[in-house]
Order: structure tokens, then sequence, then C-alpha cells
């Protein structure tokens, strides 16, 4: 697959799936002149064989991520249990930092034990395997086209241009798009079961009662609340970090050196990750419109004021400064202008 024919060209190096995006496929990254895009997938790699393997490995993963998804979505509430302490920043000096990853999931366990920290793992698996069968259909019935077009089309080379890479994001932001539109429900449910830890309620606990409650008291529209936020920064990211990987592996990189192959195969996870830093606050605004006025303390000032929109809540979000709020859990700084509220467990 994704393999040049041409005299004097080595064979591509498979790239691993991308951890940005949960609906990724395997990136094929070579020398200079192939395709730097998402590889082309055979109808072998789509089968449902091959979804059921990678919906297995995804379960895994996921279940693995729990806690630190749980501690990251608390901390983009704003909800700080736990009151600044005295410590050292990277360069040795003392400054107040909030607690970290491990301390945070420590008062988690302190107070719900070891279980409560995977709080809302069943709708995010739930979630991972739909998606991962939605996402790889999309790009089935893709090849099939492609194949029905041109039955030759799997024994020629891939174009080397970026219209052709251009062509396979486009593929790709179709099938994550429709991977993220079917899952959505299941992702708003798993981050009101996080956030119920706040106000320990349990209004969205159970496996079917959170559909209930939500169709009952915000209709179909409640399902898809921030869906708009995150169907947006999925998309950017998808294409800066296919884009930038294009243009340097094509204009940056030059070949001649041993290593100049693991270069390039590590573009593409220094893209992601740059695209993701860009993109982060379209995920926290996301976040924040799923649980808004949900019912749940989180969802509710103090926390959180009563968003009218997606837009809305970006702009106070801007204007207070919070826009990376979350991002980092490690080496944690004291909001700068703010103080603890030790009632409230927030700064303000």
């Amino acid at each position: 697959m994704g393999r040049g024919t041409g005299s004097g060209r080595k064979g591509t190096r498979k790239f691993p799936q991308s951890l940005l995006v949960p609906f990724s496929v395997p990136v094929t990254w070579g020398r200079r002149g192939d395709v730097p895009g998402p590889a082309r997938l055979g109808s072998a790699q789509l089968s449902m064989a091959d979804a059921a393997s990678q919906v297995l490995l995804g379960s895994g993963l996921t279940a693995l991520s729990q806690p630190l998804m749980y501690v990251k979505v608390l901390v983009q509430v704003g909800y700080e249990p736990l009151p600044p302490t005295l410590g050292r920043n990277m360069f040795g000096r003392q400054v107040y930092q909030l607690p970290g990853l491990f301390a945070y999931a420590k008062h988690i366990m302190k107070i719900d034990g070891r279980a409560g920290l995977f709080k809302g793992l069943t709708p995010r698996l739930c979630s991972g395997a739909i998606g991962t069968i939605v996402h790889s259909q999309v790009l089935q019935r893709y090849q099939e086209a492609d194949q029905e077009e041109d039955p030759g089309a799997s024994l020629k080379e891939p174009v080397s241009s970026l219209e052709q890479v251009i062509k396979e994001t486009s593929r790709e932001m179709v099938a994550r798009s429709a991977a993220t539109l079917v899952t959505h429900p299941f992702h708003v449910i798993t981050l009101r079961c996080m956030v119920q830890f706040i106000g320990r309620e349990t209004k969205y606990s159970g496996i079917f009662s959170p559909f209930v409650t939500i169709y009952r008291e915000e209709g179909i529209l409640g399902f898809f609340a921030g869906l708009v936020p995150r169907l947006l920064g999925d998309v950017l990211s998808l294409w800066l970090c296919n884009m930038l990987a294009y243009l340097i592996n094509t204009y940056a990189l030059e070949n001649g050196v041993s290593t100049m192959s693991e270069m390039k195969s590590y573009s593409q996870a220094v893209t992601g990750f740059f695209a993701s830093m860009l993109t982060y606050p379209f995920v926290l605004v996301s976040n924040l419109m799923a649980i808004n006025n949900c019912g749940l303390a989180g969802g509710f000032p103090p926390y959180a004021p009563n968003y009218s929109s997606w837009l809305d809540c970006w702009s106070q979000l801007l204007k207070e400064g919070n826009m990376s709020r979350g991002n980092s859990l490690f080496f944690r700084k004291v909001p700068a202008g703010k103080l603890y509220v030790w009632e409230e467990k927030r700064f303000r």
C-alpha cells in the first residue's frame, strides 16, 4: 500500500495514527515527491475485521487516558478544589502553582475512590467505537467509488502533488466530521457525567437515563450542544496538520542524509502538536457549551455564566484571558490578577 514502483525509490514509511483527533487513519510519508498526506486505504484495511481491531485498541487507550481527560475537563470548567501551593517552576524559581494532574487525581480518589477517576467512561467508549466504525465506513465508500471509476487505480502509483493531498485531506475531513456528528451525543453525556463531581449530582448517571433527561429538558438540540466549535476545531486542526507537513516534507527537508526518512516521519507529529495548540480554544469552548446551563452546578455561575452562544463563550473567555485554561496539567501557574476563593473552589 502506498509503495512506490519507480526505479531507485524506496518504500514509503508508515506513520502511526494521529492522537489529536479521535478518528484518524494511518498516514504514509516517504521521500520527496511521495504524497505527504493520508495514505491510500485498501478495502482489506477498511474491512469490519480491521475496524473491530481498531475499536479494541481504541477502547484500551480510552480507558487508560480516562483519568487524564477527567481532570482536564474539571480544570477547563474552572473547578479548583485545591488551593495554590508554593513550589518551583522548571527554571528553579519559587512561584505559586496550582495542583497538577497527579495531585488533582489524588484528590478525586480521596473522595470517590479509584473508580471515581473513570466516571463517564461508558459513553466515551461508545463514542469511540461508533466513531471508528462510521469513519471507516465513509472512507470505504470513497475507496469503492474510486474502484468503480477506475478498476486499475489501486495498481497505480499515487499522484505526487498538492492536489492529491487536498483530495485525501478532504475525504478525511468528511469521514471525521461524520463520525463527530454521529457520536456527539455520547460526548455531551461524557462531559456532563464528569462535571457532576463539582456539585456531587447524579443527574446524568446510568446508561439510558441521560438520553431521556437531555431529550426531556433540552430537546434534540441538547444532544448537539457545543457541536459547531468542535467541528470547526477538528477541521482546522486536520488541514493545518496535513498542509504544514506537506510544506515541510516537500520544501524544507532535502534528501541526501541517512536520517532524512526518520525526520520526515516525525514531521507529522510536530505539525500535529502545533495544530492542536492553535485550535485548542475550539476544544475548550465546545466542552463548556456542552455543559452550559444543563442543570449541573458546573454549568451555572460561579463556574460559568449563561452563554447565549458559542461565540459569546469565546468572547468572554478571551476577555478573561482563559482561552488556554486546561491546556496544560503540569506546571500550572496561578492566573494573573485573580484571587482564589476557597468557598467556591475557583479563581475570580
